[in-house]
């Protein structure tokens, strides 16, 4: 591990001496390996899904791991994507004309090494690693035992792009085993190597790392995210949203876990939603109001209120107004997504402005919380803290930045 540390070391110090267009050919490079390897990583991919099968892994996350021609596809045209992101390096982010003739520039620098920990998804080693690299970052990943194969097939193909566009091979690493031991010591004793950790995956994984990290944490501890439907909400638009938000893709940290509605619309919408639900095999855990109203409901208890489920099910609770709703919110959400459905804009100015989570939405689903849909051609994950990065972590989030002072001979009085 050490060895593996200064190696980043060295490579992410050559990386930053990159250009964009050298950046950017190890991605294509890299897009390419992955679209020739196909075959190789969904036979790797089946290796690790038979494993998990027999492991009991629930459907959520068999889901996460699986892999096949379309999803490798996908891989490949998500790094392409990055490629075409504007360079985040180097740009000057602030300029300042003193009266002393200074002229002070903040401008964007990668932050150095970043350690990445994940959990199921194996496209997480295609989509961190070409994030690093577009922005000048060297990366250290340690993907989760169920899905080692596949991670290092497609890590091989990544480092394939760096060897191919002349960069340091050692830019991106992969802890080579399963041992948890190495987790810790990533954490706990390599903060001189390693300048800041993203964890991806479940709650005790992220709670794991805050809890053992020496380095700063970029990441988020759950995805309680939460659909409010206003009174003024228009009843098709809110069935369609609720469905998307929640059943999607049930295991993802943007999918909705709570659905509120406003007792003046609850008659309204929710027998309609609720069926519609359950058509689709959606559990529904309701308060007394919403078990009285729609049959078929099961009763919610207090623990479902703060539970991220990432499965087919949803709590749904009737509130008496929108202010009800934003303090439930910050009750029980988790800082991640919130979405209000509402053709009122003063209500939907006043639950974008005063719910205090990293994304707000109104009248869209809150499955949209991701990277790409953002622009950001990727993401490592939604960070929920306000330190440094908040929403989805793209290369832009993943630079820091230093002040350029130029001046002409100026000394200090």
């Amino acid at each position: 591990m050490d060895d593996m540390g200064r190696s980043a070391r060295r490579a992410a110090t050559s990386l930053a001496m990159t250009d964009d267009a050298q950046r950017n050919a190890v991605l294509k490079a890299s897009a390419a390996a992955i679209r020739e390897a196909t075959g190789v990583i969904i036979e790797a991919n089946s290796r690790d899904m038979a494993a998990a099968k027999s492991r009991g892994l629930g459907a959520a996350l068999l889901d996460r791991l699986m892999l096949d021609a379309e999803r490798v596809e996908a891989m490949a045209g998500g790094i392409e994507s990055i490629v075409s992101l504007r360079d985040p390096l180097g740009r000057v982010l602030e300029e300042i004309q003193r009266p002393n003739g200074l002229r002070i520039q903040r401008v964007s620098v990668p932050l150095g090494v970043i350690g990445i920990i994940y959990e199921s998804r194996p496209n997480v080693t295609a989509d961190a690693a070409a994030l690093c690299v577009k922005s000048g970052n060297a990366v250290i990943l340690r993907g989760g035992s169920e899905s080692f194969h596949s991670s290092q097939a497609i890590y091989e193909c990544m480092r394939q792009g760096l060897g191919k566009a002349g960069v340091d091979a050692n830019a991106i690493q992969m802890v080579p085993t399963t041992d948890r031991a190495a987790v810790g010591y990533l954490l706990s004793s390599m903060a001189e190597w390693v300048d800041v950790v993203v964890p991806r995956g479940g709650k005790n994984l992220i709670q794991r790392v805050q809890d053992e990290a020496r380095v700063p944490v970029i990441g988020h501890l759950e995805g309680i995210c939460h659909v409010y439907l206003h009174k003024d909400a228009d009843a098709v638009m809110a069935r369609d949203i609720v469905l998307n938000a929640k059943m999607r893709r049930t295991g993802i940290c943007g999918a909705a876990e709570t659905l509120l509605v406003d007792r003046d619309a609850a008659e309204r919408l929710l027998p309609d939603i609720i069926a519609a639900l359950h058509e689709v095999g959606c559990e529904v855990r309701g308060d007394k109001t919403v078990v009285s109203l729609v049959a078929g409901t099961k009763l919610a208890s207090e623990a479902d209120w703060s539970t991220e489920y990432l499965d087919a099910i949803l709590s749904v609770r009737v509130v008496d107004d929108i202010d009800k709703a934003i303090a439930h919110i910050g009750t029980y959400g988790s800082g991640h997504t919130e979405s209000i459905v509402t053709n009122n804009p003063v209500a939907a100015e006043q639950f974008l402005r005063e719910v205090d989570s990293a994304i707000v939405l109104q009248n869209a689903s809150t499955q949209f919380a991701d990277g790409g849909e953002f622009g950001m051609g990727a993401e490592i994950g939604i960070a929920t803290g306000r330190i440094h990065a908040r929403g989805p972590v793209g290369a832009d989030q993943l630079t820091s930045y230093k002040y350029v002072v130029r001046g002409s001979g100026q000394v200090r009085p």
